[in-house]
């Protein structure tokens, strides 16, 4: 029997990881009963409950995994992590305890991998969410395609079910701060994109907030395209183009008519404040670069982990080390 794997992050998902992991369960028995399957928990040094939660479910059930963080690493990082422990030959990347992406699509997943696709991607078509995130996505996903090197679609996640081939191909990046979607994306394979609706959020609340997810597609645009730099460089050729014809008009001005021609004074203030912010602006990406640079450069495991358990694999220690 194939083995099928389901990661799932969570923080102080007291509400929600019980619900998740019968709701898991049941699909398997009722849906996809000639599979085996492991369900992998990543706990974000929760403070409250959860942790007592899935230590009571893994003393029940073999299946269910547990890796318990040091401190809260984020959502890509705790994942990229909880994929090091999955066995399966087709694994769910990311299934969200709160269910907002539908467990129920993970038989039809199942069902296109068998039929040849190593990627089975679910995109967010519809998404029962306000009009401002809407809006913030739409933009960032029209923007990230129409500066990447690599084409993503609009609105998939990491609700993805991917071939043991494409996890051992995102498993080799060696990335401090892994974009899983895009490093998925990077990686090429026959792939098929699944429509479904993002559910909203029945119990708890959400953890991304309008940083969190600044940040995470800030690390998009840096980790996967060259606009930045090359906006840098196209811009100050601009600049510096204008500033020449600006000086040869003034030039002209003040030898066809010397009382009229600026006399600088306002044009110097204006120019200075100018080309000071646009400085900042492109130290602030040099920085950005810089600092990605330095952190992956320093070396040190992208997650600590604080307690593991049904989990018993010392060669992924090993690799997880070496990273």
């Amino acid at each position: 029997m194939k083995t099928i794997s389901v990661v799932s992050p969570c923080y102080n998902e007291e509400d929600n990881v019980a619900v998740c992991y019968d709701t898991v369960k049941a699909l398997f028995e009722n849906e996809l009963p000639d599979y085996n399957y492991e369900h992998i928990f990543i706990d974000n040094a929760s403070n409250d409950g959860t942790v007592e939660v899935l230590r009571g479910i893994a003393e029940q059930d073999p299946n269910v995994k547990i890796v318990v963080n040091a401190r809260n690493f984020g959502v890509f990082r705790s994942t990229f992590n909880g994929l090091r422990y999955a066995t399966g030959d087709a694994i769910v990347v990311l299934l969200p305890v709160d269910l907002q992406d539908p467990p129920e699509m993970i038989p039809e997943f199942v069902q296109l991998w068998e039929n040849g696709y190593d990627v089975v991607a679910g995109a967010r078509n519809t998404r029962e969410e306000g009009f401002f995130f809407r809006t913030a996505r739409k933009f960032f996903y029209r923007t990230i395609n129409s500066l990447s090197d690599v084409e993503m679609e609009p609105n998939v996640g990491e609700f993805q079910l991917v071939d043991r081939r494409v996890l051992d191909a995102v498993l080799a990046h060696n990335d401090h701060y892994p974009y899983i979607r895009g490093i998925i994306a990077s990686c090429g394979f026959r792939r098929v994109i699944v429509p479904y609706t993002w559910k909203a959020r029945k119990r708890g609340l959400s953890k991304h907030n309008m940083g969190a997810l600044t940040d995470q597609a800030l690390n998009a645009i840096f980790a996967f395209t060259r606009a930045p730099m090359r906006f840098c460089t196209l811009s100050g050729l601009v600049i510096a183009i204008c500033c020449i014809l600006f000086s040869i008009f003034s030039v002209i001005a003040y030898l066809v008519s010397p009382d009229q021609a600026p006399r600088g004074t306002m044009t110097i203030i204006v120019s200075l404040f100018f080309l000071s912010g646009v400085q900042l602006l492109f130290i602030g990406m040099l920085g950005e670069y810089i600092t990605s640079i330095h952190n992956q450069v320093r070396g040190g495991p992208i997650v600590i982990e604080q307690e593991k358990i049904n989990i018993d694999t010392p060669d992924t220690s090993e690799a997880k080390s070496s990273a």
